[in-house]
């Protein structure tokens, strides 16, 4: 038997609004908590000024204490991959997929997001 769960994409913020390397928690209208993060993909060019940027949307529930406080995490990078480190026990869990960097049996859930228009859309 296959289960479809119906998707919805929900406008969150400007992505003006996102600062780089810092989180930001969202509360979605269907109780979904979120943690956004808008990462740099790169190195400020010769005249200081940021390069590209991609936004991650994780769950902001932290699956080894069930708080609510990934969006606090501490933003970084392991071989190149970005990931962010529960402000509680520091466990680090990928951007991308959401994996813990720590215990396979601990991950993020991971939401696609897109930009449209200057705003980010996060579909769940």
């Amino acid at each position: 038997m296959t289960v479809t769960t119906a998707t919805r994409t929900f406008t969150v913020c400007r992505a003006e609004e996102l600062e780089e390397n810092l989180g930001a928690g969202v509360l979605l209208p269907d109780g979904t908590q979120i943690a956004l993060f808008r990462v740099p993909t790169g190195e400020p060019d010769r005249a200081g000024r940021m390069p590209d940027s991609t936004v991650f949307a994780v769950s902001n529930i932290d699956p080894y204490s069930g708080a609510a406080v990934i969006s606090r995490g501490i933003v970084g990078e392991v071989d190149g991959e970005p990931t962010v480190a529960s402000p509680l026990l520091k466990q680090r869990f990928s951007l991308s997929d959401g994996h813990s960097l720590e215990d396979a049996d601990h991950r993020l859930a991971v939401y696609p997001v897109e930009t449209s228009g200057g705003r980010i859309l996060v579909r769940c």
